[in-house]
């Protein structure tokens, strides 16, 4: 059993029915930010149910965590009743007044991350609401049906409209802080890193889940039906912000540009819009968000090519993750990826 940290488990047990106690606790990987663990709770009768803790532990994150977590528990407080399928908050502890580090609990959804190619393996994986491993699947008709699915899931999100609007986004990449890849197209990315440096379009602004991507998105994927997959829930709102939907759809376009191919970037935001989603209206404003997100990948691809690894996706190294990188900031700035 993964243990918890002793006061955690003590402020834990506080949130508990009466008769309940805390009899499991496993590890949950994927996730670059926290720890994250499900707990197996018995309930009064022999039965059991289960949460989510999520703690934050490393010193650049506990700086954070306060922020991080309010933004957590403000988005699951609002996104009770909505029809999201996002956790319920449990209890929250941003400043590590009563557990070792500051900590989240909330309820465990069903589902899983769809990890692997071959979709009969994925059936064979744990269901775990992971922090943030990602999906993969073949390139016909069970990855169009995933994509499809949270192009919608997408425009639920920003359809939700919050009495108290979140904080504003962060788009933290600057143009001096981009990393051009090993080999990458010189002319591409400094044309990409001179788009950067002109302020953001105007927008409309809309609740942000903020980092919305396969790795934060269950599924429920019948394994002889991967076509007939479902949504179960939506996970991490750590990030929950206010601003532009293009920038959550870029932000989806890139992770699926490096999972499964640059081409996968723009079949996402095509989806969103056929789903009734609104992005910007002229193809350049579009573009400074996709290019903005896809730039923010240069400074961490090592980082974020490291969980899809140890999730199964061995073959996406740090090399073919930047190569999908330059291959689609590429496209973005030859105009064929914003259309």
């Amino acid at each position: 059993m993964a243990a918890v940290r002793p006061q955690t488990l003590t402020w834990v047990c506080r949130h508990l029915e009466a008769g309940e106690r805390v009899v499991g606790a496993e590890a949950l990987h994927g996730g670059i930010t926290a720890e994250v663990r499900r707990l197996t709770v018995e309930t009064p009768g022999c039965g059991t149910r289960e949460l989510v803790l999520r703690s934050y532990v490393k010193p650049f994150f506990v700086e954070r965590a306060a922020d991080s977590l309010g933004r957590e528990a403000g988005a699951l407080r609002l996104l009770a009743g909505t029809g999201v399928p996002a956790p319920e908050l449990v209890g929250v502890d941003p400043g590590a007044e009563q557990c070792e580090y500051p900590s989240l609990l909330m309820t465990h959804r069903p589902g899983r991350t769809v990890l692997d190619e071959d979709e009969d393996q994925d059936a064979d994986q744990d269901e775990d609401q992971d922090e943030g491993g990602d999906g993969n699947g073949d390139e016909g008709g069970a990855l169009e049906t995933r994509v499809a699915l949270l192009a919608a899931q997408l425009v639920a999100i920003h359809a939700v409209r919050p009495l108290e609007r979140p904080p504003t986004y962060e788009a933290l990449t600057t143009a001096d802080t981009v990393v051009v890849p090993p080999g990458g197209d010189a002319a591409a990315w400094a044309a990409a890193i001179g788009l950067i440096r002109h302020p953001a379009p105007p927008y409309e602004g809309r609740f942000l889940h903020r980092d919305f991507q396969p790795g934060n998105v269950l599924f429920d994927v019948p394994p002889t039906a991967p076509t007939r997959a479902r949504i179960t829930g939506v996970v991490d709102w750590a990030g929950a912000s206010w601003g532009p939907t293009d920038l959550d759809v870029a932000h989806c376009c890139t992770n699926l540009a490096l999972l499964h191919g640059p081409q996968w970037g723009a079949r996402f935001a095509a989806a969103y819009e056929k789903a009734g989603g609104v992005l910007a209206g002229a193809a350049d404003e579009r573009r400074y968000w996709r290019v903005r997100d896809a730039l923010a990948f240069s400074e961490e691809v090592a980082v974020v090519a490291r969980p899809w690894q140890e999730a199964g996706r061995t073959e996406l190294t740090t090399r073919l993750v930047a190569e999908r990188l330059d291959a689609y900031v590429t496209g973005l700035m030859d105009g064929d990826a914003t259309a």
